[in-house]
């Protein structure tokens, strides 16, 4: 009998052993991942509720230039034979412009009308927008620049960053929910040792649904 529970005791303890290895593996693992984030996140979390305090005078820049007779006669064509008012600039049209203006216009909606083309250019920290003129080939480019606090808090949001920056925000998220559940695990595993665990979880629980309850209407 006693060897049986001295068995089933070891057994015990090498389970725990192993799921506390892995465990912290995952822990570890994942907080390298998400450390960046969380500071990005954390800081611009307290920004974004405290925006009134934080001033910010946007700084606005224009840029104008001529487009080539060959490209403005290839945009009045487009213009001509496309009956949508979505229509994408020629791939020439936007090449030229990229290297005048450095404007990247892949992607970008854009809106036809008779006598020019306007092409909306959202950006985090700011906004911008350019125009080309189809009767003279004058462009447009006016760029907003709110600041580097406010591109942050754009990133925060996600606001007009890209299909890249949402790939991350993704990523950040799972990792830091790896993060949270992994550490929630170990303090299930360490709790036995330490009274103040799951008081502290609770208050970490009841706390925002008593804030939210009570004072959110």
């Amino acid at each position: 009998m006693a060897e049986a529970l001295r068995a089933s005791s070891a057994q015990a303890q090498k389970a725990r052993a192993f799921w506390l290895k892995h465990l912290h593996q995952w822990h570890w693992l994942s907080a390298a991942m998400c450390l960046v984030g969380m500071l990005l996140f954390s800081v611009t979390g307290f920004t974004l509720n405290h925006a009134s305090w934080i001033g910010a005078k946007p700084k606005v820049t224009t840029q104008t230039a001529a487009l080539p007779a060959p490209l403005l006669e290839q945009l009045q064509k487009t213009r001509e034979s496309s009956g949508d008012d979505k229509a994408a600039l020629p791939t020439e049209v936007a090449d030229w412009l990229d290297e005048t203006l450095t404007v990247r216009l892949e992607h970008r909606d854009t809106e036809w009308s008779d006598d020019e083309v306007y092409v909306s250019l959202p950006r985090p920290g700011g906004d911008a927008w350019l125009t080309v003129n189809l009767e003279d080939g004058e462009v447009t480019h006016e760029l907003t620049d709110r600041g580097w606090l406010s591109y942050l808090n754009d990133l925060h949001k996600g606001r007009n960053a890209g299909a890249a920056w949402s790939l991350f925000i993704d990523v950040f998220a799972i990792s830091a929910l790896v993060f949270a559940i992994t550490g929630l695990l170990l303090l299930k595993m360490h709790a036995g040792n330490r009274p103040g665990t799951w008081p502290m979880v609770g208050l970490g629980l009841v706390l925002p649904l008593l804030l939210a309850i009570l004072f959110i209407h």
